[in-house]
């Protein structure tokens, strides 16, 4: 009998199915004691006393020193979409296959983006806050008919993006990295030029150097906002707070920072003016949390009996 150690705890959160899928095909689970993300050391510790053939993962560390302990390892799982908290060329060179969840979370992430936005560009929080506090305060912000939209990663949460700004009457422009400018895309330049809000959707680069860099936050026209329901690298913090602070930029709706959690003092935008913060949640959809348990969990079943995944990352 296989065991499927289990570190992200939204797996199955909402429904039964993914853990079914693995009991009926007799794969046994093991949960750590260990507050997700592990770090890798844990992580090592709880693959090597399992024995584990199956790791289904969501932020922890899987490195190749990670990899090292558990000699038994057949199958590495993401929980959702991006994998680089996975060493994939490290899997690839022990013969452990990786797969993920692509599409289950895209509706999600994109509801949450949309969110973050108008939370944001509205003033929602403040507007709570004084209202609960028995203030009356009054807060304006731009209505988004006729808004530029920069959607910087065109893949399939960013035209689900495109898709709920072009029903606000919003302008999209989108840029992709990965994928040649056309008659959908510019380059970045052009889009920070001309946007009036920016979101991100795409993974971080290889080099890991921020895509927001001090430099291209300063080249967003003055009144900006700045979405991100991606990952916390692709900002430098430290700049876009400076430039919350300073006025050059009106607002920012994140879901994910460079060290998580954030902490109070830990992170520069946890004090900044009119941001709006959220928990890394963007995937926290009762129909999201089913589709990427019921995926992974498909997926592992089929890698221990010998067949091929339908969702490969290789």
């Amino acid at each position: 009998m296989s065991t499927a150690l289990i570190t992200t705890p939204s797996f199955g959160q909402h429904s039964r199915r993914p853990w079914e899928t693995l009991a009926r095909a007799g794969v046994t689970t093991h949960v750590p004691p260990y507050a997700h993300p592990l770090t890798a050391e844990q992580l090592a510790e709880q693959l090597r006393d399992t024995g584990a053939r199956a790791l289904i993962t969501g932020l922890d560390p899987v490195t190749a020193r990670v990899l090292d302990a558990a000699p038994r390892l057949r199958v590495i799982a993401k929980h959702g979409v991006g994998t680089d908290n996975i060493d994939l060329a490290a899997a690839r060179g022990r013969g452990i296959r990786v797969v993920n969840a692509p599409g289950t979370n895209t509706g999600a992430v994109a509801d949450l983006t949309f969110a973050l936005l108008l939370a944001t560009v509205r003033q929602i929080v403040p507007g709570h806050t004084s209202v609960t506090s028995g203030g009356w305060g009054r807060y304006f912000g731009p209505e988004l008919a006729g808004r530029t939209l920069g959607i910087i990663g065109y893949g399939r949460i960013g035209q689900a993006v495109a898709r709920r700004a072009r029903g606000f009457d919003m302008r999209v422009l989108a840029y992709d990295p990965y994928l040649p400018t056309g008659e959908a895309l510019i380059d970045l330049p052009g889009l920070l030029a001309a946007a009036d809000i920016v979101t991100l959707h795409l993974p971080m680069p290889a080099d890991g150097h921020p895509v927001l860099d001090r430099a291209a936050l300063t080249a967003l026209r003055p009144g900006a906002y700045v979405i991100n329901t991606a990952r916390g690298g692709l900002i430098d913090e430290t700049a876009l707070a400076e430039l919350l602070h300073s006025g050059h930029l009106a607002g920012a709706g994140l879901d994910v920072y460079t060290t998580e959690p954030p902490g109070p003092a830990g992170n520069p935008l946890v004090t900044a003016p009119n941001t709006v913060l959220t928990p890394h949640c963007g995937a926290f959809s009762h129909q999201a949390n089913e589709a990427m348990g019921t995926t992974v969990a498909a997926d592992v079943v089929r890698v221990l009996r010998g067949e091929d995944p339908a969702h490969p990352v290789h």
